[in-house]
């Protein structure tokens, strides 16, 4: 996992004009995404250079691009508006001490090795979560494609409010600039596909404004853009505010760390390369570091980029550090050529790269699969909207652990029947009421016992007795790989029921740390331990055919 690994001869030309495309798709997109969070277009422009650098010469992924994206914008927007102005040099002070938080998170994950941490965003609840926020997010582009002046940073149904409040003042200009540009975007990524029509868009719309006049036609433009290189920094501000920052920065660390490294597992599998999640937690850590201290705002995974770079050839990190110096350059010589570009157009390349991330597709196919999961995520959806993003990851985090809890609640637990073959597993499971063998009834656990089942393992195994009244029970333990303490406190009720019913408890297939656990609990009075089921079987019919005889 060497840096800019898979580059050679044979394909850095290819690599190369990869990053020029990349370049072309990013500058328009993160003078966006900086706007949606509150911040400087430069704010945008300078996580194109430091921050993925870092990050291309760090991961183990040959293809994830890094860079703020419009969850991460948002998330920013929501959690810095009520600390400070949008805009102001307080406001972008708190960004890069948020970016050094995510930073710093990412690096103690990888050292700790929490990447297991992002199976707890199941598929519904990132297409919920992510979707509310893209929702909140076109609200935002809508008024900017209108020219209705709304305050972004505003709560979602003030936004929506203060939308519909100014329709009244909808500039034409700005509603023809924003239609233009939905069009080529939309009729030209059908057409051809490999075409950056968001650096067309820009500057077919920048020279309308430079020829007609941005005060004659009454359309907003992006203004001045500072120019030179990022300059290296460190917020100063009040340890109070440093803890004001940490839940958002958990947000934005888990949504990244669930989305990037899905992401680079997909595209790791897909491509025929290994992959690591700590190594990749390790760059996104390193990029978030160098954002907080260059003058961008949080990193993360960005699919679009990653795919776009995928459907040009792409399969090395060189794209990411041609677009870092590209962007390097345009800052030093180009910021002018920024300054005219219309805000409506902007408005349109966001809404067109936000758009798919409603997940409309997504809870259709949830809907037709499973309605429950659905639910997670239209919870989810409607939390981050009507709540806002940091409250909607926690109801994300709650609904994660009901839904496994749920699960875990109600394991299979099943009586096995023996089908006559002495070479075969016992496997299937039998009608209810029904023994394995005369006389003996073996029980499956097919998951750990812990609190959550542990009254359902009772209720299974009462059930089982009561309706066959055996004279052996024997539990099958293969399925089971832990034990808690409150799974130990059922263990022993179960013993004392299964006695009291004149029967005696056996077990099978029992995995050495179980059998250890078992131990430390002083569960194993008393109790036979077999191999597998059918020595258990024949052991104890003996037994039973013995006593009779007797």
């Amino acid at each position: 996992m060497r840096p800019l690994a898979g580059l050679n001869r044979q394909n850095v030309l290819r690599e190369s004009l990869a990053g020029v495309t990349l370049l072309a798709i990013a500058v328009p997109l993160n003078i966006g995404y900086a706007q949606i969070a509150g911040l400087p277009a430069t704010a945008g422009l300078y996580a194109l250079i430091l921050p993925a650098v870092l990050y291309a010469l760090t991961v183990s992924s040959r293809q994830v691009v890094a860079s703020p994206d419009a969850a991460a914008a948002a998330l920013v927007a929501a959690s810095l508006g009520g600390l400070a102005v949008a805009g102001h040099s307080d406001y972008i002070t708190l960004a890069l001490a948020q970016a050094l938080i995510v930073g710093g998170m990412f690096v103690l994950a990888a050292f700790f090795r929490l990447g297991f941490l992002a199976d707890f965003l199941s598929k519904p609840i990132l297409v919920g979560f992510v979707g509310g926020l893209a929702l909140d997010i076109l609200v935002s582009q809508v008024a900017k494609m209108l020219g209705v002046h709304i305050d972004s940073g505003a709560e979602f149904v003030d936004k929506l409010t203060a939308l519909f409040g100014g329709l009244g003042t909808v500039n034409g200009w700005a509603v023809l600039i924003s239609l233009g540009s939905l069009a080529v975007l939309i009729v030209g990524r059908r057409l051809a596909p490999s075409v950056p029509w968001a650096l067309v868009v820009l500057i077919a719309a920048t020279l309308v404004i430079v020829l007609a006049g941005a005060e004659r036609l009454g359309v907003s433009v992006l203004g001045h853009v500072d120019a030179g290189p990022p300059t290296l920094t460190w917020p100063v501000i009040e340890w109070t505010q440093w803890l004001q920052l940490v839940p958002s920065a958990i947000a934005l660390t888990v949504v990244t760390m669930g989305e990037g490294l899905l992401v680079s597992r997909s595209y790791g599998e897909k491509r025929g390369y290994r992959t690591s999640p700590d190594r990749d937690l390790l760059a996104f850590g390193v990029a978030n570091l160098g954002a907080g201290v260059s003058g961008g705002f949080a990193v993360g995974s960005s699919t679009s980029r990653t795919a776009a770079m995928d459907q040009a050839g792409s399969r090395t990190q060189l794209p990411s550090l041609v677009a870092a110096a590209g962007t390097l350059l345009l800052l030093v010589f180009g910021t002018a050529l920024l300054e005219d570009i219309p805000s409506p157009a902007i408005g349109a390349i966001v809404a067109v790269a936000v758009f798919p991330l409603l997940g409309i597709r997504e809870f259709a196919v949830l809907w037709g699969q499973d309605r429950f999961e659905f639910a997670v995520g239209a919870v989810c959806f409607l939390g981050s909207v009507l709540i806002g993003p940091i409250a909607g990851i926690v109801i994300a985090f709650v609904l994660a652990v009901v839904n496994v809890v749920r699960r875990a609640a109600n394991p299979a637990i099943d009586i096995l029947a023996a089908d006559g073959d002495p070479h075969a597993s016992l496997l299937q499971a039998a009608p209810e009421g029904e023994e394995t063998a005369p006389g003996v009834v073996v029980i499956r656990l097919a998951a750990p016992l812990f609190f959550a089942n542990s009254g359902t393992f009772e209720s299974a195994v009462h059930r089982a007795v009561e309706a066959s009244r055996p004279s052996h029970v024997v539990l099958d333990l293969e399925a089971v790989t832990d034990v808690d303490v409150t799974g130990a406190d059922s263990w022993r009720a179960v013993q004392t029921y299964v006695h009291s019913q004149s029967a005696d408890l056996s077990l099978t297939r029992v995995r050495p740390g179980i059998r250890d656990r078992l131990a430390h609990f002083g569960l194993l009075d008393r109790v036979r331990i077999f191999d597998t089921n059918r020595a258990a079987i024949a052991a104890l019919s003996r037994d039973g055919a013995a006593h009779e005889r007797g």
